[in-house]
């Protein structure tokens, strides 16, 4: 997937804008309703969601695999600790974090590297911390486009491979990892106009 976003956010930019995921907010909540500060956000791209737990004097750090996004996020004044590879080379430091949020990556690895990273970050996460993760769901429109590659599974169009996942399979893969909720969320598509929400999944974790 390196190419792919490398090339994305060299030639697109900001593509989603800076406006946060309704999720994000979500966990940014719960967060704080529990008083966990020090946040590990894989996949955190250019810093839109980070952005906001920043501002709201969250303790971030990230994981992103591509260097432009990386660099996207300096230019913007985001100077936190972003470690610059996979998801699937966790862990990049030997810290424990006291919640994870994780948006709309999941979905984008295959069974054994969705397993691998569930367990790393698990391991990196504090007694009774929290870790979100906001997935694909088989009620996507794009469900069944593309190529097939395996059950639930489809190599879609634009070049990315996902999983779709239904309350079955997240309660098989989560069941490990503390799973204590499993909310179907509509988030809004803020960067552009005319699309309806997206169906997806919001799963939460505790480490008891």
């Amino acid at each position: 997937m390196t190419e792919y976003w490398e090339s994305k956010y060299s030639n697109e930019g900001a593509l989603w804008k800076f406006e946060p995921a309704d999720s994000a907010l979500i966990a940014a909540e719960m967060f704080r309703s529990e008083n966990l500060q020090r946040l590990l956000i894989p996949g955190v791209g250019y810093g839109r969601n980070a952005k906001f737990f920043l501002d709201r004097h969250f303790e971030v750090t990230g994981i992103e695999i591509s260097a432009a996004a990386i660099a996207l996020a300096r230019s913007n004044g985001m100077n936190f600790t972003i470690h610059h590879g996979s998801v699937t080379e966790m862990p990049f430091d030997e810290d424990q974090y006291d919640g994870i949020y994780c948006y709309a990556l999941l979905h984008l690895l295959n069974k054994n590297e969705r397993r691998r990273f569930l367990s790393s970050c698990y391991d990196q996460l504090g007694k009774n911390g929290l870790m979100i993760f906001v997935v694909a769901t088989r009620e996507l429109s794009l469900y069944g486009s593309g190529r097939y590659v395996s059950k639930d599974r489809y190599r879609l169009p634009d070049g990315l491979t996902v999983f779709f996942f239904d309350d079955e399979s997240i309660s098989a893969e989560f069941k490990k990892f503390g799973l204590i909720r499993l909310t179907d969320i509509k988030e809004p598509i803020k960067f552009a106009d005319g699309y309806d929400p997206m169906p997806l999944k919001f799963v939460v974790c505790r480490k008891f």
